[in-house]
């Protein structure tokens, strides 16, 4: 056996499964914690409605003055944020921390995520089942590309805009309004088209049954149909379309990937789900995580899917005191700096190199060597 290879067993066996740490933390948290919390479905509905305001003001902008449209902006972020919000609210939905009628959780995950072009049956699919499961590893739908697989145009479109050492800032700005797009576009096509695990323009393929297949095509026509209502709405009207449709979605989606990029991008590869090795919390203004549930404490959620977000503020205390020194745990702006100083291809579990595969440089967060 080689140095690597005997690296890597060390290594795997230094690793904590997922269900090791949610064992031991479950009797220190409140039974409260894991009861269902429908003030977020609440959340979730209200944000549908400051969406829909916002759309019904941007449906008289063409009576507006051309010197006044700049006062639409504000309504535009307020939009945007309502967009991160729906996002995280279905995904909190979706994982059943906030209500447990399945009928309820099936409409509103459908409206709360029609904004995003996902489905719910994607979701549960793409989401639940595969990221949750396999975090991280080889067979992770969203983890980086590999150096080693098919320069395939999936794998071009994700080295041009994704952060790394070797983007160029356009085409960052235009990926981070549009990679969340390509994520749901890969996927739904892999599944829809092939539903086969040898497709080989998304990072890790997987199937979806046949059932789930159909539900998929159904619902997207279903999302489909809400967005060509909402153009038809505003009247194809150029700068109805701009300031009230595609702006608010630009910023949800920007404001979206910026906590999605830093969840795993720059997070070791991992065979053993090790939440504390292959994930990672950054540290928002309290503002942001009010807005947004609490969506930074990313490693928490990992331990926890299904749990209350109000509490993984104490799920992180209790980490750190039974895993001290195991958390990787950064500002954002220090993981956005790590993001654009690494390249973002796996050479191996714990190297990144970029396109060309000349660069090899280790993954820079404390745990990409885990320690008890």
């Amino acid at each position: 056996m080689n140095a690597q290879k005997l690296k890597s067993v060390a290594e795997e066996q230094l690793m904590i499964p997922q269900a090791e740490y949610a064992k031991k933390l479950r009797p220190l948290l409140p039974s409260e914690a894991f009861e269902p919390d429908p003030s977020k479905l609440a959340i979730l509905g209200m944000n549908l409605l400051i969406v829909m305001g916002g759309w019904a003001i941007g449906s008289t902008l063409d009576r507006w003055n051309v010197f006044l449209l700049w006062l639409y902006l504000p309504i535009a972020l307020v939009m945007g944020n309502s967009i991160i919000v729906l996002l995280f609210s279905s995904h909190n939905l979706m994982h059943g921390s906030v209500i447990r009628n399945k009928r309820v959780v099936s409409v509103m995950s459908f409206l709360g995520l029609s904004l995003l072009w996902m489905t719910p049956t994607m979701w549960k699919a793409v989401h639940n089942r595969e990221h949750h499961n396999k975090t991280n590893s080889m067979n992770d739908p969203d983890r980086n590309y590999l150096e080693n697989q098919p320069k395939t145009w999936g794998k071009w479109i994700q080295n041009l805009f994704v952060p790394s050492a070797e983007v160029h800032p356009f085409w960052l700005a235009i990926g981070m309004t549009s990679a969340w797009g390509v994520h749901n576009f890969r996927n739904i096509t892999s599944v829809l088209f092939f539903n086969n695990k040898a497709v080989d323009y998304v990072p890790a393929a997987f199937t979806v049954s046949r059932k789930e297949r159909r539900a998929i095509a159904v619902e997207l026509l279903g999302v489909c149909a809400i967005h060509l209502t909402v153009l038809f709405y505003l009247q194809f009207h150029p700068i109805k379309l701009l300031l009230s449709y595609f702006l608010p979605i630009a910023i949800g989606y920007a404001g979206a990937m910026f906590y999605i990029y830093t969840n795993h991008m720059i997070s070791a590869m991992s065979s053993i789900n090790d939440p504390m090795l292959n994930s990672l919390s950054i540290r928002v203004p309290k503002l942001f995580d009010w807005l947004h549930l609490n969506f930074s404490y990313h490693t928490e959620h990992h331990i926890f899917p299904h749990i209350n977000s109000d509490y993984y503020p104490l799920v992180r205390e209790l980490l750190e005191l039974h895993y001290p020194g195991r958390l990787n745990l950064l500002d954002a702006t220090e993981a956005w700096r790590l993001l654009l100083q690494t390249p973002r291809h796996y050479k191996d579990e714990n190297t990144f190199t970029d396109w060309a595969g000349e660069k090899s440089v280790a993954c820079p967060l404390p745990q990409n060597s885990p320690k008890l």
